[in-house]
């Protein structure tokens, strides 16, 4: 389990660099890209525009801060702080221009990953506060707070479904981790995949009908995809180097035309100027 804790921190990192390169997508100009930077001396939340220009640190704290995550009307970004503390990890809302930053969780362990509910009103993370990775919820003001997985063995990386219905989680709950969805309230979780390898980072398409995920079922860390029934999973990526945590991009209104597929590494949200 600390080989996969180390490699927790392995990925953040990964997402780092990742977020350095500006995606080849089709959006248009007033797409932003929500990323974490070191380039300041310890990790920040920046934001830029999708060709790469105008980089902005929005976060400007002497304390490590990452994973952001768009409200769905990009008015808004969840990160992971540790401006409490060391290893003292808390949800904060920011507004998209790095104003009003706000705590949302008040833990001595770690409160990390947010991800939006599709309707903007609540935000589902993992925590270590009960003594192992848990996934929560709580509403966007950081109150209602509840445990949706309620197991001894550790949960993480939480992904809203498109439709607010399900979460998709990765756990190890079976003895290696596996991909899992759940009803939105925690109810009624069901394996997805079933690999004696490791599957994590799940993110559903913007039609709610696949799932991407990484893998290391082929001897190396990559990027499949599968149905959202755990059907029909093929690797996207298959190269010899390690691939991470895929982000499946949603546009805010349509649907990418057809023929053409928008996947993404890293956060983009299009917002109004």
């Amino acid at each position: 389990m600390q080989r996969r804790y180390n490699r927790a921190y392995f990925i953040l990192a990964s997402v780092v660099l990742l977020g350095l390169t500006a995606p080849m997508v089709g959006v248009d100009a007033h797409a932003q890209i929500a990323f974490v930077s070191e380039r300041d001396g310890n990790f920040e939340i920046y934001v830029m525009d999708a060709d790469g220009g105008n980089p902005r640190n929005l976060t400007n704290n002497p304390a490590d801060e990452w994973a952001p995550s768009w409200s769905p009307d990009g008015e808004r970004i969840a990160f992971a702080s540790e401006r409490d503390g060391k290893w003292n990890w808390e949800i904060y809302l920011m507004a998209a221009d790095g104003g009003n930053p706000q705590r949302l969780t008040d833990n001595p362990a770690f409160d990390d990953l947010p991800s939006w509910s599709p309707d903007g009103e609540h935000i589902v993370f993992a925590s270590h506060r009960d003594g192992n990775w848990e996934i929560y919820v709580m509403d966007a003001k950081g109150k209602g707070l509840r445990n949706l997985t309620k197991n001894p063995m550790l949960d993480w990386l939480p992904s809203w479904s498109p439709n607010g219905r399900r979460i998709a989680f990765a756990s190890a709950r079976d003895g290696n981790f596996e991909i899992y969805v759940m009803e939105a309230d925690g109810r009624n979780p069901r394996r997805l995949t079933e690999n004696r390898h490791d599957d994590d980072s799940p993110s559903w398409s913007p039609n709610g009908r696949r799932i991407v995920f990484d893998s290391n079922r082929d001897g190396n860390n990559e990027i499949y995809v599968m149905n959202a029934n755990g059907g029909n999973p093929q690797n996207l990526t298959k190269s010899p180097l390690e691939d991470y945590r895929p982000a499946w991009f949603r546009p805010p209104f349509a649907v990418s035309p057809a023929g053409k597929k928008l996947t993404i590494w890293g956060w983009l949200k299009q917002v109004n100027r």
